[in-house]
């Protein structure tokens, strides 16, 4: 019996070094990602785990202390309510607009090149640039304000402008920071529906044209319905990325005046509340979030293309 047990094991033994020996140039290939993953992914999301699940008075493991904290916490509910508002508006925004854009450069004109050039600018400008940028414009002393003056002096009356706060909390600094974000990644999203609009074919349009349709019609029935897909790639690929905002809101709203998920974490972890259990904790709720919209897209995106294909 143990002979024939250790001739078992020998055997798979040198079935597996000849399963080596023959995808060993595979391997060699492989193991940069593998290494990639292991390092600098999968290693850090389960100390974080562990971290958040460490109670902060005693170092007890398994505690749901830190997750008891910051859930008892006003400012974390309404981080992860800010983060939910900046997100719907920042991809309200960025849907509509972009997809706006894009259909002005699909249409052929003089000039169209540059203008695609331009539009990728905001891409090359740093985000806690771009955040100054936006604070020139929305702050109280800002263009904006400057721009609703000019307007206002020439209404009938004598009642002076109040210049507005756009960055003292509430919804206008919500709205400020998904404005700030929408501009920041627009071309992005209007790439992706260029991509779209290039990919329908022109036959469908001039069957339409043949059938009468209105350029309405057109959009609404043939435009549209194609572009789905690059809808939904947009809305999950965006929507993960606009629960991860932190730069923006940092610079613009600040820690205390509009917290979202990516600042509340960043307080609690960097000086001088150097806590780094409850900023996992904080962390693994966000990464919930990712989690989840990255399902929706292997679910809704990435598998209906492998269909496709």
């Amino acid at each position: 019996m143990a002979t024939t047990g250790e001739a078992a094991r020998v055997a798979r033994g040198s079935a597996v070094l000849a399963w080596v020996r023959t995808h060993r140039f595979e391997l060699i290939l492989m193991a940069p990602l593998l290494l990639y993953m292991i390092v600098l992914t999968i290693a850090p999301i389960l100390d974080t785990i562990r971290i958040s699940f460490t109670a902060q008075q005693d170092l007890a493991f398994p505690s749901v202390a830190s997750y008891s904290l910051i859930f008892g916490s006003e400012v974390f509910r309404q981080a992860v309510v800010n983060t939910i508002v900046v997100a719907l508006l920042s991809l309200t925004l960025e849907l509509t607009i972009g997809l706006s854009v894009a259909l002005a450069m699909h249409v052929p004109f003089r000039g169209r090149g540059f203008f695609r050039t331009v539009m990728l600018v905001p891409l090359g400008v740093p985000t806690i640039v771009s955040g100054a940028v936006m604070l020139l414009l929305f702050s109280r002393s800002g263009y904006l304000n400057a721009l609703f003056a000019s307007f206002y002096d020439l209404l009938p009356g004598d009642a002076e402008f109040q210049s507005i706060n756009w960055t003292s909390g509430g919804f206008r600094t919500l709205l400020t920071i998904a404005i700030a974000d929408m501009w920041k990644v627009l071309p992005v999203v209007t790439l992706i529906f260029l991509a779209g609009l290039q990919a329908i074919p022109e036959d469908v349009y001039e069957a339409a044209d043949v059938d009468g349709a209105t350029k309405w019609q057109r959009f609404w029935r043939i435009t549209l319905p194609l572009l789905v897909p690059y809808v939904t790639m947009a809305l999950i690929l965006r929507a993960i990325d606009a629960f991860r905002i932190f730069e923006l809101a940092l610079v613009i709203g600040g820690i205390r005046v509009a917290p979202v998920l990516g600042t509340f974490i960043g307080s609690r972890y960097l000086p001088p509340t150097s806590d780094p259990f409850t900023a996992a904790a904080g962390s693994m709720v966000l990464f919930v979030i990712i989690m989840v919209f990255i399902v929706l897209y292997l679910r809704f995106v990435a598998a209906r293309r492998e269909v496709a294909l």
